[in-house]
């Protein structure tokens, strides 16, 4: 039984880890439930860390949603009329500034390998070799970090051989002023550095003042450390039973089964019943 006591007006879910299954995947299932949920009437946002070059990933895993968030929230589209994307939202960061982030990092927790993604889709995501970059559908360039790190940014990833991904952002918090930069983890052992004030709670504020709608009438799903935004602002949040500690401790509680069996699907299927 879910304890949802009043019925949202916006659901946003996280993707890779919470909709999106181990194999890279969403099942009909899951893009069933959603279809529904978005047909009643509730506003449906896609939110993640992916950036823009992979918008139409994001469209095709999520095709119900009427909003995707993307770039841990400095990017937003509206996608609600067929194949009309309308852009809401689009911030990015000097990679000065991120070399700088680097250099703070670094000297807090020894070398690490960085990328940059820059905002112009035409140049590749460039930097220091990364030979476990989990995304294979996105194409890295090895350069220099000089090179790499010029321009406008959507973000930077950084990677240590020695710590794991919360253990960085716990260590970048502790050095980086967060008047230079936001820095998040999405659970794939990264450290992300984006431009200020971006989180996925700001994309999707841009939503909820387009519509008037509070934060009291919003429901989240996520499972990673880049979701505790929107789970600690939005008035109910669900967190994955295979999500973050720090995640499931926000969350106003946990999803009946895990991202690979459903688990935002036979909550939403319960939802609607309340419809």
């Amino acid at each position: 039984m879910i304890q949802l006591d009043r019925v949202p007006r916006l659901v946003a879910t996280d993707l890779d880890g919470t909709v999106v299954r181990s194999d890279e995947t969403v099942s009909p299932r899951t893009m069933a439930a959603l279809k529904r949920l978005a047909a009643a009437g509730v506003i449906l946002v896609g939110a993640t860390g992916r950036g823009p070059r992979l918008l139409e990933l994001c469209r095709n895993d999520v095709p119900s949603a009427d909003f995707l968030v993307l770039g841990q929230g400095a990017f937003v589209y509206e996608c609600r009329y067929d194949d009309t994307v309308v852009e809401l939202a689009d911030r990015s960061v000097e990679g000065t500034v991120l070399l700088e982030a680097l250099r703070l990092i670094e000297a807090e927790v020894g070398p690490v390998r960085a990328l940059a993604e820059p905002a112009d889709p035409a140049r590749h995501i460039t930097g220091d070799a990364m030979p476990d970059w989990p995304w294979t559908a996105v194409t890295l360039e090895t350069a220099p970090r000089e090179v790499a790190f010029t321009g406008p940014m959507v973000k930077g990833y950084f990677v240590s051989d020695y710590h794991t991904g919360p253990e960085l952002l716990v260590a970048a918090k502790d050095v980086i002023d967060p008047a230079l930069v936001t820095v998040t983890e999405s659970g794939v052992g990264m450290l992300e550095v984006c431009p200020v004030g971006v989180t996925k709670a700001a994309g999707i504020q841009v939503v909820l003042d387009k519509f008037g709608i509070d934060w009291a009438d919003v429901l989240v799903f996520g499972d990673a450390t880049n979701d505790l935004s929107m789970m600690e602002a939005a008035g109910h949040s669900v967190a994955m039973p295979n999500g973050h500690p720090w995640v499931q401790a926000a969350a106003s509680e946990i999803a009946p089964a895990g991202n690979n069996d459903d688990g935002v699907a036979q909550y939403i299927e319960a939802l609607l019943e309340l419809l």
